[in-house]
């Protein structure tokens, strides 16, 4: 069998086994994992697979055939000072040859219930060691496997730990355990309780459909989608028909971009999901391209170059439209609108679909393209409905050129937003926020001078003076520039406090007046209890534009910073934080075992473990045993609110005669 055969008879088991799993992979094996204590220093490793009936699994090595074999059964176990493993992982079963019916080989694997055991040692009179690590497996049957898996393990060797695993700091106290604590406090600290909600605002819900709804309208004007108004009009003029049928067509039309927005959203969210939507949207990756993109979409809309899909697909689509007929016609139509005018509103839908993951839900991705999709097929419902409308519209020319160039700059705008995440969660310091701002500054600055007639770009037509209505937008602009410069030193600009970094990332500061805060939730428990304080924990997040709405809104005013700085310790906590911990560890989390390796994992698994919830902004108020002081708060940018909530929490920890 040819090596390329055969890479693609294994991958066509993978895709067959994904679609046949839907959205999860069904569970063939169950793997239970023990330790056991040979002597004061030595011990072995028993995992136990557990395999349905009909399936196997393969074995220890496999023959090197190709890399498209399937892997082998092996366990990472992490490193440990001071572990030393003795020999090689052995099975309690003989690992016999079997020929595979569909890849047409002899390959070793076991079937049933087996174990594998791994001897190893550890230095004298060590206790509590806990050894973790990764148990890695394929699982097939004759006609179909499921994809490569992985399932996390933690044992402890020597003297039991004093808490449970799914504790995570009685996994890791050594690294986590500031001086004077002992795991059991800390224990408290970390013990799940019931919060009431006070305020989960429906408000950023609100917020993600305008800004999708605003999306839609700006569409309208890019030059990917204005020349299909004529089109659209030119389509409705042949049917003829009365007037009822001409409103069921408009409205059949209109929905019908609505659905199409919708459907790619939400199958969008469906696909990675929204957790992972918005783990993804805060990862290096994902921003840098985004913003490759964005520069890259920025050049085109300057003129440097045009970007257009291949016209055979928009002209088959389109041909398509016209050779149907009834409601088929209509929604090809609408689906050529959404083909044509992508290469444009592509960056719009991302953006939108990234600030929409943050709600931890479909609700948000729904409500966003549900905004854009409207914003966009008002206006052509319109169209469709009144053709005559077309007459009234400017035609296109150099005004459309302008306000692609127009569009370019705000792009590369916003791409800076999408290099300044990534900056902040992986702490790489080359975007302050007073570099960001110069950054801001000086495109505005030059957006102001295009709009003045003093830049020119390839396809802009020759002006000889500047027109009343540039010389007004301009002002805007420049106005705008203006306003940002006090920002240089200090300044806190609330308007744009959900884009730029924040201030702790500024170095030169002539305000003042950032809070004291902490990082880590074990440290500022510790300082609050030995300062007889309540506490403020901030669950917030580098890419979160809400927490930074909250923080120019509300934590920012006088008010709010003088109750926290007088009455509470602030603990602000990054759930998208990627530094990697010293030691990574497992915690048992819904049924199964969740591997936490970075500090914003640390503080996710926080937030859901402790209070139940997984969003952002998220505010809570504790007293020094880790215990709610009142209901706990999200976004919401009223300030008397907010004062009365931590008035009322200092009142509760002051009536608390335990504190």
């Amino acid at each position: 069998m040819s090596k390329t055969r055969l890479s693609l008879v294994v991958l066509f088991l993978s895709i067959l086994s994904f679609a046949n799993a839907g959205a999860a992979v069904p569970s063939n094996v169950n793997w239970t994992t023990s330790v056991e204590q040979l002597s004061e220093n030595e011990g072995v490793i028993r995992w136990h697979a557990e395999i349905k009936d009909g399936w196997h699994i393969y074995g220890l090595k496999m023959p090197s055939l190709d890399t498209s074999v399937p892997p082998p059964t092996s366990f990472d176990i992490d490193s440990i000072e001071g572990l030393q493993l003795i020999g090689e992982v052995e099975a309690s079963e003989t690992i016999e040859n079997h020929y595979d019916d569909v890849l047409k080989l002899n390959l070793p694997w076991v079937s049933g219930n087996v174990t594998f055991s791994q001897k190893f040692k550890t230095e004298p009179d060590v206790t509590g060691v806990t050894i973790s690590g990764t148990i890695h497996y394929m699982v097939c049957n004759n006609e179909s496997c499921t994809p490569p898996a992985h399932t996390d393990f933690s044992v402890v060797f020597g003297k039991p730990a004093k808490t449970a695993v799914s504790e995570p700091v009685s996994v890791e106290p050594a690294d986590n355990a500031p001086a004077g604590v002992s795991p059991v406090e800390l224990s408290e600290w970390w013990e799940p309780v019931e919060m009431e909600k006070d305020n989960i605002s429906d408000a950023s819900r609100w917020s993600i459909f305008i800004f999708g709804l605003l999306g839609g309208f700006l569409a309208l004007l890019t030059p990917c989608v204005w020349p299909m108004i004529p089109m659209t009009v030119s389509f409705f003029l042949k049917k003829g028909k009365n007037r009822s049928r001409s409103i069921a067509d408009a409205v059949t039309y209109g929905l019908s971009i609505v659905v199409i927005y919708l459907v790619l959203g939400i199958a969008l969210t469906l696909i990675f999901d929204a957790g992972k939507l918005n783990e993804i949207a805060t990862g290096a990756v994902f921003n840098l391209i985004f913003f490759a993109l964005l520069v890259f979409f920025a050049i085109s809309f300057l003129g440097a170059f045009d970007i257009k899909l291949p016209s055979k697909w928009s002209n088959k689509i389109d041909s398509k439209a016209e050779s149907t007929t009834g409601l088929i016609s209509i929604f090809f139509m609408a689906f050529t609108l959404v083909l044509v005018s992508f290469s444009c509103t592509g960056p719009i839908i991302g953006t939108l679909l990234v600030e929409a993951a943050s709600q931890e839900s479909i609700l948000g991705p729904a409500l966003g393209m549900g905004g854009f999709a409207l914003g966009l097929a008002l206006p052509f419902a319109l169209f469709a409905f009144f053709p005559s409308l077309l007459k009234e519209m400017p035609k296109s020319g150099g005004w459309l050129n302008s306000v692609k160039v127009v569009l370019g700059f705000i792009e590369l705008i916003l791409s800076l937003k999408f290099l300044s995440v990534a900056d902040l969660a992986y702490g790489w310091r080359i975007l302050d926020r007073e570099v960001f701002l110069s950054l801001w500054i000086v495109l505005f600055v030059l957006l102001g001078l295009y709009l003045l007639g003093k830049l020119r770009f390839p396809h802009d037509s020759q002006r000889s003076h500047t027109s009343v209505g540039s010389f007004m937008l301009a002002i805007l602009p420049l106005s705008f520039a203006v306003y940002l410069l006090p920002g240089l030193w200090g300044a806190p600009l609330k308007s744009i406090s959900a884009f730029a970094p924040p201030l702790t990332t500024q170095d030169f500061n002539l305000y003042g007046g950032t809070f004291k805060e902490f990082h880590d939730y074990d440290e500022g428990m510790t300082y609050a209890a030995n300062n007889k304080l309540p506490v403020i924990v901030d669950f917030s997040g580098y890419a979160c534009v809400n927490c930074r709405k909250m923080e120019g809104a509300v934590f920012d005013t006088q008010r709010v910073r003088d109750a926290i700085e007088n009455g509470y310790i602030l603990i602000k906590l990054m759930v998208d934080d990627k530094e990697r911990l010293a030691r990574p560890y497992t915690v048992e989390e819904y049924g199964s075992t969740t591997r936490i390796e970075t500090v914003g994992d640390r503080w996710s698994y926080l937030q859901r473990h402790k209070f139940g919830i997984n969003s952002q902004p998220y505010y809570v108020l504790l007293d020094n045993a880790g215990r709610p002081l009142g209901p706990a708060r999200a976004y919401d940018e009223n300030v008397d609110a907010f004062v009365e909530w931590l008035n009322k929490g200092a009142e509760a920890y002051n009536n608390n005669s335990e504190f």
